[in-house]
């Protein structure tokens, strides 16, 4: 629990609350309280002032502080406030509630409010206020103050309740998630959460959900290479133990043709295996890739040959499209010939006698653009995205006659990514089709 995210969350965010409400508090009791009390140390200093001058002339009026009680009651009854009136031996000559007339001031009233001169000799001193007491203002402030705490307590805990509950709908999420995680990590590749928001959390759960789809697919990809690397591999190995099982009965002799039946199937597992070693060296990054300034036309020229008395067989046209100034591309001619041959290799499988196969480019800015296109069948909408994977087939029935390894175009895909380029494919059904791929452009 200690270790937990809501944990820490929770921790962190009261603290910024305590911090931020005792701190505000803080500031606003020391404001409140320099506010208040200066505007009282003025208004008593206006006060005092007046109580001196009135005092004073008094004094300078009849000469003593006979009758000065009355005068002090009646400033009592003007301005709240207490006066209490000593003459220059610190005798209490009058005070304005009557109670301390005739006595000694006292040390612990502290400083007096004011002191009474004539003629530059001290005549009284006065004071004001309750003697030795606290002022009416503490009071008022310290009342302030609890109010003022009071607030900061309240809003705190309101604060601490708020993020209690937003920490709750803010990590929910989070917790789907978390768990959802733990039960694909179990073998449950089916887990998706729900997205109920746009904002960074909603992009997370988009986002697992996205890698949850990648790991399905990718869960499906591999169970169906080891179907069809077991099925790959079965048809042959069981033709040569038919042959073999064959030859050591005495059904059959081994003959010329039973040799080369073998060496045949032999040459397909030979071709399985090499496909796939040549695709995981493309797939690593590892396949070499020796780059030159090439012709295109001649690495087209050598692929047509290699397929020249194929098509001429199947009665198909072999044709090309070449611009005469097109510029030498930057590429491996064997590597790309590989590619042209995969390309035309699918072509001539799948399309029928009296079609056309042509091999056209173009130069588009730093690319080289090259097509080959077909009369063909065509590939289904639903087949498109899945062409380029590993053993992938349209054709469900896996016939060698009309699909090889089922290795070629995933090669092609990652020989023209390996030198920089992408490679794409469109089809209608009855129709033909077209795959299209790019080269770089030599620089000189």
């Amino acid at each position: 629990m200690f270790h937990s995210l809501r944990f820490r969350l929770l921790v962190v965010l009261i603290l910024v609350v305590i911090v931020a409400v005792g701190g505000i508090a803080l500031v606003s009791t020391q404001i409140t309280t320099r506010t208040v009390q200066g505007y009282e140390d003025r208004r008593g200093m206006m006060r005092d002032r007046r109580f001196e001058g009135f005092l004073t002339m008094y004094y300078t009026r009849y000469g003593g502080w006979s009758g000065v009680q009355v005068e002090l009651e009646r400033m009592k009854q003007i301005t709240g406030e207490r006066v209490i009136l000593t003459d220059r031996f610190g005798r209490i000559v009058a005070d304005s509630e009557g109670e301390l007339i005739g006595q000694p001031v006292r040390q612990e009233w502290g400083p007096p409010a004011a002191l009474i001169v004539y003629e530059g000799t001290p005549v009284g001193v006065i004071y004001v206020g309750p003697p030795g007491g606290s002022s009416g203002i503490e009071g008022f402030l310290a009342s302030i103050n609890r109010t003022l705490l009071l607030v900061a307590v309240v809003a705190g805990l309101g604060a601490v309740l708020l993020i209690l509950g937003l920490s709750r709908r803010i990590l929910a999420p989070v917790e789907a998630l978390t768990a959802a995680v733990r039960r694909m990590e179990a073998g449950d590749l089916s887990q998706r959460v729900a997205v109920t928001s746009k904002d960074e959390i909603g992009e997370l759960a988009r986002a697992f959900n996205s890698m949850a789809d990648g790991l399905a697919r990718l869960e499906e990809l591999r169970r169906n290479l080891v179907t069809d690397v077991a099925h790959e591999l079965r048809t042959p190995l069981s033709n040569i133990r038919g042959y073999l099982e064959a030859v050591q009965d005495g059904v059959l002799e081994p003959d010329p043709q039973v040799i080369g039946s073998l060496y045949e199937e032999a040459m397909h597992l030979n071709r399985l295996v090499d496909d796939l070693q040549e695709l995981s060296l493309a797939e690593a990054g590892k396949l070499r890739i020796q780059r030159q300034p090439v012709a295109l036309s001649d690495v087209v020229h050598r692929a047509i040959e290699a397929f020249g008395a194929r098509a001429q067989a199947g009665e198909i046209e072999l044709r090309i499209d070449l611009p005469e100034d097109l510029p030498l591309v930057d590429v491996d001619p064997q590597r790309i010939g590989q590619v042209l041959r995969n390309l035309l290799d699918n072509a001539l499988t799948h399309t029928s006698p009296g079609g056309e196969i042509v091999i056209a480019a173009h130069a588009d800015s730093q690319w080289v653009v090259v097509s080959v296109q077909d009369t063909g069948s065509g590939i289904a909408p639903e087949d498109l995205p899945y062409v380029f994977e590993r053993f992938y087939r349209a054709d469900k029935s896996r016939s060698r006659a009309t699909g090889g390894t089922g290795l070629g175009l995933s090669i092609a895909k990652q020989l023209v990514e390996a030198h920089g380029g992408r490679i794409e494919v469109q089809s209608t059904v009855g129709q033909g089709t077209r795959f299209t791929f790019t080269l770089p452009v030599a620089e000189f």
